[in-house]
């Protein structure tokens, strides 16, 4: 191991941050057992030999969009290919309803930003299953979602989180944080929520009390300069306003987007994110690795290199299933019991706010 290296695994050690140039640093050094071993140790500091997941039903209440990002295989046009669709409220409701007898804990509802449907839409499909529902947890809409209702409602994004947490609205998703580089964004996702707006918002909802997750989605046309500040500014927002509960790294699946042309990530750099976002956001406490994305043999690595979450069961997925996803639509929660087991860690049942529900 060279000096530098040696000196971040001092700081590992003492629990001193890391800096930018530690983590461009260890971005750009081959040693990933070096790096995953850091990452193993802090992750084992944090949670010990727990993994967690939950038993959850992600509700897509359409694929119909406005923004059309080039990284998003999902959002149609209303009047074009690709089967657009629209849940009613009655179709979200039953949609979630079926899935009751699985024993999910969440309801997981995330959607496009629709051309016309107004504000008063997703407060019914919230307010119709929290009513029916009170026990099961809801995790919804993404910050870009809440700062488009707070746009075509004329409401703050504070008034908009509020309405929502007195329907029922739990807490949020990280989704929608793609790479904090606005330069990025205008190129990718101009009609949507910038850097800072993004940031704001799980600001205001840490302010009035409702856990977020955050993300990055990477491996497009981001720099690891732009990974590395990006991981920063969740990690200040976190010491100014705490709330983030887990952070997922998004490998970006190129199929059937407008950037196909580019080569998706490779294991080693999907391992190496993995482990670098647990020693960079040192006060963010689980580390996510999303089965759906990395796919399950992956996903089981990457809990040797700092992740100490597998998401859920999830019962059916259909966003990153758009963009090429190999993986099951959803499995059972037997299959990701054993798959923890099998990876030498205890599983866990948690609730979305990480209370515990069984240890297995």
């Amino acid at each position: 191991m060279d000096r530098k290296m040696q000196e971040i695994g001092d700081k590992v050690q003492q629990n001193i941050r890391l800096s930018k140039e530690d983590g461009i640093y260890l971005y750009q050094s081959n040693d990933l057992l070096a790096i995953g071993e850091m990452a193993r140790t802090r992750k084992l500091e944090k949670t010990g030999r727990y993994v967690y997941f939950n038993v959850n039903r992600h509700i897509n209440l359409t694929n119909i969009c406005v923004s059309r990002c080039k990284f998003c295989a999902f959002g149609v046009d209303e009047d074009g290919t690709g089967g657009p669709y629209v849940m009613s409220p009655d179709e979200a409701f039953e949609f979630g309803a079926e899935a009751v007898d699985y024993g999910i804990t969440e309801f997981h509802v995330v959607s496009a930003l629709h051309p016309t449907k107004p504000f008063d839409y997703y407060i019914e499909v919230i307010r119709r299953l929290h009513d029916t529902y009170p026990h099961i947890h809801i995790q919804a809409f993404t910050a870009v979602e809440i700062f488009y209702f707070a746009q075509i409602s004329g409401l703050s994004v504070r008034e908009v989180l509020t309405i929502l947490k007195e329907v029922g609205l739990g807490s949020m998703p990280g989704g929608g944080a793609e790479v904090f580089n606005d330069d990025i964004r205008r190129e990718l996702c101009p009609r949507k929520a910038m850097s800072e707006d993004w940031l704001e918002v799980h600001r205001s909802a840490h302010e009035l009390g409702i856990k977020t997750n955050c993300t990055m989605l990477y491996g497009h046309v981001e720099s690891i300069e732009d990974r590395i500040n990006h991981f920063i500014r969740l990690r200040e927002l976190e010491d100014q306003a705490p709330g983030f509960q887990s952070f997922i790294p998004l490998p970006f699946l190129p199929e059937n987007t407008k950037l196909s042309h580019v080569r998706r990530t490779s294991a080693i750099d999907d391992l190496k994110t993995m482990a670098i976002a647990r020693l960079m956001l040192d006060n963010i406490d689980h580390i996510k690795a999303f089965w759906i994305m990395l796919g399950i043999p992956l996903a089981q690595i990457a809990l040797e290199f700092g992740a100490d979450d597998l998401d859920g069961t999830i019962v059916e997925e259909r966003i990153m299933h758009s963009a090429g996803a190999q993986t099951e639509k959803g499995i059972d929660k037997t299959s990701i019991i054993e798959l923890i087991r099998e990876s030498g860690y205890t599983p866990v049942e948690r609730d979305t706010l990480y209370n515990i529900i069984e240890i297995f």
